[in-house]
């Protein structure tokens, strides 16, 4: 029995919950690791990001005879360059429709109370399940005026930490570029013999898929931010920019990313003409197509190959159990665990292939 799958799948199962619950009785002994690792976590993840899509750049280099030092240096140069140039073109167009929406936000505002008020007025014509819906909205939506400010305190601590942890990805990218080759070849030091290749083969698989990940999702990405800019600009809706640059921003959520991007756009083309708000669905609804049907498929191929109602119930459990970051990292996760499982069965079905061959 104990050599059948259901029985170690269970022993399995019940040895993670046992370490599961040893865990949460002794996590104060932890509590020093995990501020470690909340600090660095996102510098990591950001010189991860840019590690991937930096290395191309780095590998063409080097295949020109470019010593390391020089093809690194090369890489980080050229993304000084990039950064200095989108804040050269960007920022002062960004800057000065911020300060508008800062400065007619109040009268955006307004404009939507006396709607809700119009909307409330009229209330006694709506059924009774519609009524107490509108209430909820509207109890949730004085709440979140009532705590605007702290919230808006809060983000901006957020932000000046950020800022100083920032300081640190240039060093997580350096090192990254310079010893990535080294990493799959010291992790697989600790084994021998066939499990040292299963080691190798696995994390070059978990190379690709992340790679093929960070690179198509960011495309991806800044081709649905273009395609938003040059629709907002065509209907002249305000803060053009603002809106499209948000859209390229939440596009790296998977699925939720175009409904939270067109919810900003929406109030700003009422507040602006209320008709405009078909306008702005109708680009939301074409860009969503284009990169759903031709972009992604093209883009990122079938390099993950998740279907959709998967990504969905992900998304929703990992937006429930870590909040936004768990909503970003839920995807590229469960891939990597995805390769993990598949290479693990692989490695399975071979040996009871090499098994069943010795038995006959």
């Amino acid at each position: 029995m104990t050599n059948k799958l259901w029985f170690q799948t269970g022993i399995g199962i019940l040895l993670a919950m046992v370490i599961i619950f040893m865990f949460q009785e002794i996590r104060g002994v932890f509590n020093p690791l995990v501020i470690v690792a909340t600090t660095i976590f996102l510098p990591a993840l950001l010189g991860g990001v840019l590690f991937y899509l930096t290395r191309p750049l780095m590998k063409w280099l080097e295949s020109k005879k470019f010593p390391r030092w020089a093809s690194l240096s090369t890489v980080i140069i050229v993304i000084g360059l990039v950064f200095w140039l989108i804040y050269a073109l960007i920022a002062p167009v960004a800057n000065s429709q911020v300060s508008s929406l800062v400065d007619n936000l109040p009268q955006m505002v307004k404009e939507g109370e006396k709607t809700m008020d119009f909307v409330l007025n009229q209330k006694d014509r709506l059924p009774p399940a519609a009524i107490e819906s509108l209430e909820n909205v509207t109890d949730k939506l004085n709440d979140y005026v009532t705590g605007f400010s702290s919230r808006l305190i809060g983000f901006v601590q957020a932000f000046v930490q950020g800022l100083f942890l920032l300081i640190l990805v240039p060093f997580f990218l350096v090192y990254m570029l310079k010893d990535h080759e080294k990493f799959a070849p010291f992790v697989a030091g600790f084994f021998s013999g066939e499990r040292k290749t299963w080691i190798r083969h696995t994390l070059h698989d978990l190379d690709v898929t992340l790679r093929s990940y960070i690179q198509g999702q960011l495309l991806v990405s800044f081709l649905v931010g273009v395609m938003l800019l040059i629709g907002y600009l065509i209907i002249r809706l305000d803060y053009a920019l603002l809106l499209a640059m948000f859209g390229m921003f939440t596009n790296v959520i998977p699925f939720l990313g175009p409904y939270i991007a067109v919810i900003p756009a929406i109030f700003i083309a009422f507040s602006q003409e209320p008709q405009m708000v078909i306008y702005v669905g109708i680009i939301m609804l074409v860009a969503q197509q284009i990169e759903s049907n031709f972009i992604s498929p093209n883009v990122m191929g079938k390099a993950l190959d998740i279907h959709p109602l998967t990504v969905i119930t992900i998304i929703l459990a990992a937006g429930n159990i870590a909040g936004l970051w768990g909503i970003i990292l839920a995807i590229p996760t469960y891939a990597v665990i995805k390769t993990i499982l598949t290479n693990l069965y692989q490695k399975r079905t071979e040996i009871r292939e090499v098994a069943g061959k010795e038995v006959d």
